[in-house]
């Protein structure tokens, strides 16, 4: 696979986790270049820290709440 290809995946995959992911799971692209690092690897592994992050919260979010009844 071409840089140029691995670089729009990427680019791909930002747009998507920006789009539906909570606020504030992914740093913007500088912040990852500060963070990790420049590469390409670099910003994969900032893409999946964000999904990961995304999963936790909707994992807590999820669980459902006692009814009233029983909250003490």
């Amino acid at each position: 696979m071409e840089i140029t290809e691995c670089r729009a995946a990427l680019r791909m995959i930002r747009a998507t986790i920006e789009e539906y992911c909570p606020p504030g799971v992914l740093k913007s692209e500088e912040q990852v270049k500060g963070h990790y690092g420049p590469t390409l690897l670099d910003e994969a592994g900032a893409l999946s820290v964000a999904i990961v992050a995304t999963v936790e919260r909707l994992s807590f979010n999820s669980t459902p709440e006692p009814p009233a009844s029983i909250k003490s």
